[in-house]
């Protein structure tokens, strides 16, 4: 049976707030899917929905196959990560990750203090749970904690024995909500390579929610990126980043941030920027407006000015170990940033006037309204698509 996740039309109000609208997405059977966006933009919602914490005013979620929408949350076979851990603060880890196998396997009598221990298969029932979450904390490398309290735990350690306790159950599908923004930098990337492991080996359906593109990009088959409780884009990290459906993905994607600059369309096969010509079609009229985005990538610096470039100005330089970014006011008052290798460092300074040169192979132009052009061979815009299901 499958064990993906798929949301049909799924919709959620707070009062008179919309917070999800018509969201319909598929969880493909052993992926791993992240809803990335700023706060507010429904993705821990739907996150519950799916868990079944909350209940959606419209809208089915089917799990493994099966219809969810009248299951109560222990029914659904899901497990899930919370930001804060939600460990019992009494229980040692051995204990915390035991509890949903023993609320599982044993029945209410031998869960009973004092007598349950006396009832008829508990030991055995008893003795396979011991074996099972031993084997998770081994595969976890937390084996040595199992005696400890969470109190007396790191933050990166307690975000293993939650993970463990979620791994433990062995559970159609993991839902993982911002499960690392509670950890520092440094820890942040460890558990990020920690969790990528851990998909690999158990092969398990993920759903993970965070507004850290990083952790979207590095971890996830597909990325689903979401603004005011819609699917703005839903693909693979690479194509979300190199071919963004509008401005609002484009923008939120990407560090440092893509650069956006106005430009009027001169003819239908090109548009001047900063006063510079450049042969971009849009099959738009002349005289409307675009913005252009380039990556920092997508620019490099020419060793003189001419044809085709664009003109400025040097005023902040930013070391990143082996890249340097170079942000530049342009001659016409826009401003943009250039991402160079940093053996060149030494042809730029703060003050230098400097020629950029955009790649035009890998300049996305956007309309008025923020759609993306795609333009065809005849010339012809075309919106993208905005289908939720890629």
């Amino acid at each position: 049976m499958s064990a993906g996740v798929v949301l049909d039309r799924v919709s959620k109000r707070f009062g008179t707030e919309s917070v999800l609208a018509d969201v319909s997405l598929e969880i493909r059977d052993g992926e791993f899917l992240t809803l990335l966006g700023p706060s507010g933009c429904g993705k821990s919602t739907l996150l519950r929905i799916i868990a079944g914490l909350e209940a959606q005013d419209a809208g089915s979620v089917f799990i493994a196959g099966r219809r969810a929408d009248r299951l109560r949350a222990k029914e659904r076979d899901i497990a899930m990560v919370f930001q804060t851990y939600a460990l019992y603060p009494h229980l040692t880890v051995a204990e915390n990750m035991a509890l949903p196998l023993k609320m599982r396997r044993m029945c209410l009598a031998q869960r009973l203090p004092g007598i349950g221990r006396l009832w008829p298969g508990r030991k055995a029932v008893a003795r396979s749970i011991r074996d099972d979450v031993a084997a998770t904390a081994r595969a976890l490398e937390i084996a040595h904690l199992m005696h400890r309290k969470p109190g007396q735990l790191s933050g990166g350690q307690r975000q293993r024995v939650a993970v463990g306790r979620a791994v433990v159950r062995e559970p159609s599908v993991f839902l993982m909500d911002e499960p690392l923004s509670n950890l520092d930098a440094k820890l942040r990337v460890v558990m990020r390579a920690e969790i990528k492991q851990l998909h690999q080996r158990l092969g398990a359906t993920i759903l993970y929610v965070t507004h850290d593109q990083s952790e979207a990009m590095t971890l996830s088959d597909r990325v689903a990126v979401m603004h005011r409780g819609t699917l703005a884009q839903v693909g693979t990290p690479q194509a979300i980043y190199a071919d963004p459906e509008n401005l609002r993905v484009a923008e939120f994607v990407g560090s440092p941030m893509i650069n956006t600059l106005s430009a009027i369309v001169a003819s239908p096969s090109g548009v001047v920027l900063d006063g510079v010509a450049l042969p971009l079609r849009t099959g738009l009229p002349a005289g409307g407006a675009v913005t252009l985005g380039l990556r920092p990538e997508a620019v490099s610096l020419a060793p003189a000015p001419g044809a085709g470039l664009l003109n400025g100005t040097v005023r902040l330089l930013e070391h990143m170990g082996a890249e340097l970014l170079v942000h530049v006011a342009l001659d016409g008052g826009e401003t943009l940033t250039a991402k160079l290798d940093v053996a060149r460092a030494g042809l730029v300074a703060v003050g230098r006037a400097v020629a950029i040169r955009p790649h035009l192979d890998q300049v996305l132009v956007f309309a008025a309204d923020g759609r993306r052009l795609r333009c065809a061979d005849h010339g012809g815009a075309v919106p993208a698509s905005r289908g939720a299901r890629a």
